[in-house]
């Protein structure tokens, strides 16, 4: 950040991005981030330092005081200087704003932070529902507006891909606002609400349960169908003489499955709609959607053939289950051989509880994925191919608002983090557009040296307290719980 804005009338011009905003006295400018107080350009968020703490096992959370800050710095090897609210190198030929020396079990380190601009950004959102949210690859929308596509589902979870540079500025410039605020309340832990082309409406909101079409979803499922035959099918022994499992992908027959013949459980005559894989195992047996197990219906008795009268009976009982147990049903087959649904009995019920009981709570976990360019990297070293070798070669680790990210492999300095696990209001954004998020390196400060590391900008971390731009925090929610 220029120390000395250009001056334009009584307006000052900000250096931290490309768009070079003049801003007036009193006012903020276009990113909301910095604005001009009494003719001097400040950054209006605080610059936050984390502590190390034993009691919270180890997590990083706000450095605060209670009362007006004194400058001190307690604890000095336990502070950790985070890039939330430090600034950019914007244009980045300069070195980043904070490149911070301390002891740490006597081994001197050096900590360099930016507050990264990402064109090359977006957000992989993990939603934990059987629901059918949408076919894969449909465009997700906000605000009407194309943002990114659902991707291939994982267990339990459906997941999108949102943001990424097309859509940031390869598209309309609405398009590229749309997202870009998208991207920023996602990353913020803020709710967002998503359409899905051909699919469900769903309100996604890090660290809470998702909204689809307007309802709460309060836990994703325990295992495919077979798998749930596998796990309780010895609960079931003595109790019932068929269960089906249904579920969207596998759905799981006792009676064919392998744990029901390790138990003796005798053929039912069962017969099944939809394609069998391998004994007791189902796919296709319905289209998915919002109904029993993540399928289109909402009787489950439409997954069924007629019996084989060879070796059903009257009398013959039947549970079927989602993976989720929120759907359940009690049949006796009567004399022609059609189920008659009944009253369940309280042994079943249980085991359709302890199904619900090993269903883990739906959540959304929203995950920041971004590129630090050579442009960020110039930041921190001479020579920014070195940096990334240094990242790869696990002598630099690179966090993200103090919190742990996964670098991917190969070239250049791809991560991801957990929103939740940065400070609140950790991201913002320029108006190019593009979204402004933390990233901090920190190595051994003669590794650092070995680099081509800007040496004569590093400064002891008892020099933070000079910073004119950093503010008192206030009191902070108990890790995890940043909102």
């Amino acid at each position: 950040m220029s120390t000395e804005p250009t001056a334009a009338d009584d307006k000052i011009r900000c250096d931290a991005c490309p768009v070079m905003c003049y801003i007036k006295p009193g006012a903020a400018g276009a990113c909301d981030r910095y604005a001009n107080l009494d003719g001097q350009l400040v950054r209006v968020d605080p610059h936050i330092l984390l502590q190390r703490t034993v009691s919270h096992g180890g997590r990083l959370v706000p450095f605060q005081t209670t009362g007006d800050w004194d400058g001190k710095i307690v604890h000095e090897p336990h502070i950790f200087v985070t890039a939330v609210g430090a600034g950019t190198t914007y244009p980045d030929y300069k070195p980043a704003p904070f490149i911070v020396s301390s002891e740490i079990d006597g081994v001197d380190m050096v900590t360099v932070v930016t507050e990264g601009i990402f064109s090359y950004c977006g957000v992989k959102v993990k939603i934990d529902t059987d629901r059918y949210l949408g076919p894969e690859t449909a465009t997700v929308r906000a605000q009407g507006e194309a943002i990114g596509h659902v991707t291939t589902s994982e267990y339990g979870s459906q997941m999108l891909s949102l943001g990424g540079v097309h859509h940031l500025t390869g598209g309309s410039k609405k398009e590229g606002r749309v997202t870009c605020d998208a991207l920023m309340d996602l990353s913020n832990c803020k709710p967002v609400e998503l359409t899905i082309d051909g699919g469900a409406t769903v309100v996604v909101q890090a660290g809470h349960a998702p909204i689809v079409n307007g309802v709460h979803e309060e836990r994703m499922r325990v295992g495919c169908g077979s798998a749930t035959i596998g796990m309780f099918a010895k609960q079931w022994q003595g109790k019932v003489d068929e269960v089906v499992v249904v579920d969207d992908h596998i759905t799981g027959v006792l009676s064919e499955h392998q744990a029901g013949k390790m138990l003796d459980i005798p053929d039912t005559g069962i017969k099944m709609k939809g394609r069998r894989s391998t004994p007791g195992r189902y796919f296709q047996v319905a289209e998915p959607g919002t109904g029993w197990g993540g399928t289109n219906i909402s009787d489950p008795l439409s997954v069924l053939g007629s019996f084989d009268a060879k070796k059903a009976r009257a009398g013959l009982t039947m549970l079927m289950v989602s993976t989720t147990g929120e759907h359940a049903a009690f049949y006796q087959l009567d004399a022609a051989l059609k189920p008659v649904e009944k009253q369940m009995p309280p042994e079943l019920q249980a085991s359709v509880e302890r199904i619900k009981e090993n269903c883990e709570p739906a959540l959304c976990t929203v995950l920041f994925m971004a590129g630090a360019g050579g442009s960020l990297r110039a930041g921190v070293t001479d020579n920014p191919v070195r940096l990334t070798r240094s990242v790869k070669d696990a002598l630099t680790r690179v966090t993200a608002g103090g919190a742990p990210v996964y670098v991917w492999p190969g070239g250049g300095i791809t991560y991801m983090v957990d929103v939740t696990r940065l400070p609140a209001r950790a991201f913002g954004y320029v108006p190019t557009p593009a979204l402004v998020a933390p990233i901090e390196f920190t190595l051994r400060l003669s590794d650092y040296a070995a680099l081509g590391g800007h040496m004569d900008h590093v400064r002891p971390l008892a020099s933070v307290k000079d910073n004119i731009e950093m503010l008192q925090m206030p009191a902070s929610p108990k890790p995890g719980e940043w909102t």
